[in-house]
């Protein structure tokens, strides 16, 4: 039995979108993140994901898959119930992230001062 998912291990304060690598869409990294350590149902996903709505988690798991780097299993015995699981793909993709994960970390105010200027900016259209 895998251990439930940390509800906090994705840190508000540390949003992921401020890395400038994406592992497929904006919560596709985050979802590869709650499958390291084993098979995960929907709404064991949801807990770390409080801010995702089911439909853009629908949408983000089915990306996921059709890029084969997640497995959907439909399970009918005892009860119906669907689990996620990273394939052997999905799982290389777990050293790239970390590196990913390091070099944001490394880099971490430059990514905020360049973010925080790009903001101030006040582009118009034109």
């Amino acid at each position: 039995m895998t251990e439930p998912l940390d509800p906090d291990m994705f840190d508000p304060v540390c949003p992921s979108d401020l890395s400038p690598i994406r592992f497929g869409d904006k919560w596709g990294g985050m979802i590869i993140r709650c499958l390291e350590q084993g098979p995960r149902r929907f709404s064991e996903l949801r807990v770390p994901l409080r801010g995702i709505t089911s439909k853009v988690l629908t949408q983000s798991l089915r990306a996921l898959e059709r890029d084969g780097l997640i497995a959907r299993t439909v399970h009918t015995e005892p009860v119906r119930r669907v689990v996620y699981e990273l394939t052997p793909l999905g799982c290389s993709l777990l050293v790239p992230m970390d590196a990913a994960c390091a070099w944001t970390a490394e880099h971490w105010d430059q990514l905020i001062d360049a973010r925080e200027a790009g903001s101030s900016l006040g582009r118009t259209a034109g």
